[in-house]
């Protein structure tokens, strides 16, 4: 038997692409794009073109395991459901026996984006008492900086750029990580209208703009600046609208005034005469868009470069003209629902400090008091994704750990844990999707039953609530129950639905609100606030990011094949994509005697890490760029990209991800 079911993309991307599922026989034996969803139309991404292959593939995790090796040595035995629940809640019990719940530390990202499957683990461990996790690994510092500027105004949908006349692709490889908005930049070009790119390394988006502006990490809010100069230097800068309608306008000027193009040069590597040419064509535009992505905001200034960047785009006006503005996928619609439903922070009795995720290899190696003794990983891989992976690794091989990793494959955080137990695929589990990109909310339904014994994040939780005793109603339902819960409760963008489209909704559907409105700003004062009191620096000016001694700026970049670690189990996906390599401007890579090809070691104060030389003229001098994660099991070594990364936070107590200096040399046969 052969039905076509729709459902909805988990993954951490704008879109929450609407999906159609093949199912025979129960299983899924196809994935293609919905042509009927009101944001992807239709457009998804290669990876999940053959979804199937990784809810289907013989490398999946189907059975609780017991740790039967040392760790990190991956070697497990089966074990039951019963028993794996006995052990674990056994362990946290003894744990607050002797210590107190906090020493229980529990971690999570972006596995999946669902409200219900996402958050149903704060819940529990908001019940337990463990300690809090802080997640600000992404693009945090991007999305408070945008709100110190312009509260919860919603950003340019994707399709508002078709009425910009300009559009500035801000630190942003678009071809992987906002797909739908490659169709729109090509659509602009054929009109006339001009694209150009502002990145630190540009390879992969060179080709789909008119102009590539290659700037040194962590200074575009110095660019920033100076373009703000020249607007109010020609007389382009709207004078009315920056006095009327925005806060702190005149504090402002005395830091624009001082921020010349010249100065920028010094900073930014980009030649006054190409700032002051890249000004004139923001100003002159009648509804300039900047599509902003996150890599800038990944350093020491990530907040304050946001603020920076938010503002310019407010300089001209632009704000409330069709296509002008800033499209950066923040505050984009909704709630739609109450996910504090999910999360229960009612349920956490004792408040205390908590551990943000970029620091996990220092909660993990703490001693005394302030030591973890058990640490329950779900929807993550912190081992190939943050800072210090050598202090993870160093924390996840103590013996008086007791690691639990909830996953669908042996993952190198899967490796370390004491009990593996099997996850599930979106399509075994029922769910909710609200996009950070558009303005739409969706309904996916489990399609077909788990495989094997995996559970969701729910059943998981649930088992495990059950075990300790917890009597709260909330541990008692379903997943399909608190998706009702959710609908039954509707916030702010399921208000107005018709009955046909609550019908939709509750049958796999994707519902959508209008544009948002731009012209508004969702400020205390309904004004935008150049200069906002409630910062610590309320008049934004320049900030250097960290830098240090090593020669050369180290960045990532989101690579098309994967998504961050996902996908990784694929062995057409991770083959199309190469070795582990790092990419180096020609000047540098001669330097060092460095050849296209040549195996290479990047190192600083933290570690030695392995790659493949890539030599391209579309990386800034100065600067080393690696694209993507792998496994260790792909790069030979234990030791991976993140290794270089230190735990620094940024202005925001976001990731300085890309605020590392490295050196590199040849690596001798």
């Amino acid at each position: 038997m052969t039905d076509i079911r729709r459902t909805t993309c988990p993954y951490d991307c704008p879109a929450s692409c609407g999906l159609l599922a093949t199912i025979e026989n129960g299983r899924v034996a196809g994935v293609a794009g919905d042509p009927d969803h009101p944001a992807s139309k239709g457009l998804i991404c290669k990876k999940m073109q053959q979804y199937q292959l990784s809810v289907n593939s013989p490398d999946r995790i189907l059975f609780p395991m017991r740790r039967t090796g040392n760790k990190g040595e991956g070697k497990f035995e089966p074990i039951t459901w019963e028993e794996a629940v006995r052990e674990i809640t056994g362990r946290f019990q003894q744990i607050i026996r002797e210590n107190d719940p906090s020493a229980i530390l529990p971690a999570y990202y972006s596995g999946t984006m669902g409200v219900i499957q996402r958050k149903c683990g704060d819940a529990f461990f908001n019940r337990l008492g463990a300690r809090p996790l802080i997640l600000r690994l992404c693009a945090n510092a991007k999305g408070m900086g945008y709100a110190s500027v312009m509260g919860q105004t919603p950003c340019l949908e994707p399709e508002e750029l078709r009425s910009s006349d300009l559009i500035l692709v801000w630190s942003s490889n678009v071809k992987a990580t906002r797909l739908h908005v490659m169709p729109i930049l090509k659509e602009a070009r054929d009109a006339g209208k001009k694209v150009i790119l502002i990145e630190a390394c540009a390879r992969e988006m060179d080709a789909y703009c008119d102009e590539t502006i290659l700037i040194r990490p962590g200074t575009d809010g110095a660019l920033a600046l100076a373009m703000m100069h020249v607007l109010e230097e020609k007389g382009l800068a709207d004078e009315t609208f920056l006095r009327e309608r925005c806060e702190g306008y005149e504090d402002f000027l005395p830091i624009v005034r001082k921020s010349t193009p010249k100065w920028a040069e010094q900073i930014t590597g980009i030649p006054e005469k190409t700032i002051r040419r890249l000004a004139l064509f923001f100003g002159q535009a009648k509804a300039p868009a900047i599509l902003l992505g996150s890599g800038f905001s990944r350093y020491k200034n990530g907040g304050m470069t946001s603020r920076l960047i938010t503002v310019l785009s407010a300089f001209t006006g632009a704000w409330g003209k069709p296509g002008g503005g800033i499209c950066a996928a923040e505050h984009n619609g909704g709630p739609f629902v109450d996910a504090k439903r999910v999360a229960r922070p009612d349920f956490r009795k004792v408040s205390g400090p908590g551990v943000n995720i970029n620091c996990l290899g220092s909660a993990l190696t703490a001693e005394g008091e302030d030591a973890v003794k058990a640490f329950f990983v779900y929807g993550g891989n912190p081992v190939g994704s943050v800072c210090d992976q050598k202090a993870i690794l160093k924390g996840l091989l103590r013996e008086d750990l007791f690691t639990v990793v909830h996953e669908r494959f042996l993952t190198d955080t899967a490796r370390y844990a004491d009990i593996l137990l099997p996850a599930v695929f979106s399509v075994e589990q029922t769910d909710c999707f609200r996009a950070y990109g558009y303005r739409t909310f969706g309904v996916a339904k489990k399609l077909v039953e788990p495989q094997g014994a995996c559970k969701s994040n729910w059943e998981l939780f649930r088992l495990l609530a059950e075990a300790m005793g917890f009597e709260e109603p909330y541990f008692k339902r379903t997943e399909e129950e608190m998706l009702e819960e959710l609908l039954s409760h509707p916030e702010e963008g399921l208000l107005e639905l018709t009955e046909k489209q609550w019908k939709f909704l509750r049958e796999n559907g994707t519902v959508r609100q209008p544009f948002g409105d731009h012209g508004h700003f969702k400020t205390p004062s309904g004004k935008l606030r150049i200069v906002n009191q409630e910062e610590k620096e309320p008049v934004p000016c320049y900030k250097e990011p960290y830098g240090g001694a090593y020669p050369l700026s180290l960045i990532s970049i989101p690579d098309s094949h994967t998504l961050n670690s996902i996908f990784l189990e694929r062995r057409d996906l991770v083959q199309k994509r190469g070795p582990a390599a790092m990419m180096l401007h020609p000047l540098d890579a001669a330097e060092r005697k460095i050849r296209e090809g040549d195996m290479v070691t990047a190192w600083n104060d933290l570690a030695e890490v392995d790659f493949r030389a890539v030599i391209t003229d579309r990386i800034a001098k100065g600067t080393a760029a690696v694209s993507g994660i792998y496994s260790s099991s792909q790069t030979g070594s234990a030791l991976l990209f993140n290794a270089l990364n230190h735990e620094r936070l940024s202005d925001m107590e976001a990731t300085t991800l890309n605020d590392n200096r490295i050196d590199v040399k040849r690596r001798m046969a």
